[in-house]
């Protein structure tokens, strides 16, 4: 087995960094939950999971349903692509024996311990405190500090509040089933009906594009997170990672590379 970097989730800013390794050179694989609940999709290698295959900017993951096939997963590396897992609980960890595991999940509270422990551990945003629920922990929050490594302590707290316009981000508005009357990337005016949830209608809070739409057919909760409309009315840039994702996937690099026995194993 190459060496490799585990990714715990595959939502938009995970896979934004574990592209910026993969171009770099490195071996990355994702762990998704059977149905993840990423916004933006088309930028979210956990999109897989339902679609067998999706590229984000032009790197392709493909769902490997079985964490144990080794075999796939080596397949799917050694096509340069990226293999995501079936595996919520991250327990291909233990035969991949990775380098080292990124949890990007993005719970906002302390992970649940693993049974395998790789050389580096880095925990992406708030809920991790280092060196006590992971080696590293990444910056997310936009700001000064976005991206930077704290080796001891923790990021800084969830504000529970949306960076920028709050109106922009989707919330269900009742518990059920999601059906989407428009796709990411379409241009909506405002109180435009994008999404019904058992029959409650779901309309634009204001004019621009569709960034973020939650995958249809999955069973939501009152007040979820659902959607996100970008009032720079940019389809384009629905297709590209963050830059907020690439400066975070910066800070995994540097933390990677500060580990003298973790950078000397990272392209053998």
């Amino acid at each position: 087995m190459p060496a490799l970097i585990i990714f715990r989730g595959g939502g938009d800013l995970a896979s934004g960094v574990a592209l910026r390794l993969h171009r770099a050179g490195l071996n990355v694989a994702i762990t998704e939950l059977p149905q993840p609940l990423a916004v933006r999709r088309t930028v979210s290698f956990a999109e897989a999971i339902y679609e067998k295959q999706i590229t984000v900017e032009g790197i392709t993951a493909r769902l490997v349903n079985d964490p144990a096939d080794t075999l796939k997963i080596l397949n799917v590396l050694a096509k340069g692509q990226i293999p995501v897992l079936n595996d919520p609980d991250c327990t291909s960890a233990k035969t991949l024996n990775p380098l080292a595991i990124v949890d990007g999940r993005m719970l906002k509270r302390p992970p649940e311990a693993l049974s395998h422990r790789a050389l580096l551990y880095l925990g992406l945003g708030p809920g991790f405190t280092a060196p006590v629920h992971c080696h590293a922990v990444i910056e997310t929050q936009r700001g000064h500090t976005l991206g930077r490594v704290i080796w001891e302590g923790s990021a800084l707290s969830d504000t529970s509040m949306p960076e920028g316009d709050p109106r922009r981000i989707l919330r269900a508005p009742q518990e059920g089933i999601i059906v989407n009357h428009k796709q990411i990337g379409d241009h909506c005016e405002m109180d435009e009906l994008i999404a019904e949830i058992d029959g409650a209608p779901v309309k634009s809070p204001l004019k621009g594009v569709i960034r973020g739409l939650i995958h249809p057919g999955l069973t939501v909760t009152r007040g979820m997170k659902i959607g996100d409309i970008d009032p720079r009315d940019d389809a384009r840039l629905c297709q590209l990672v963050s830059e907020k994702a690439l400066a975070i996937g910066g800070g995994v690099m540097e933390a990677l590379l500060t580990r003298p026995e973790v950078r000397s194993k990272l392209w053998i």
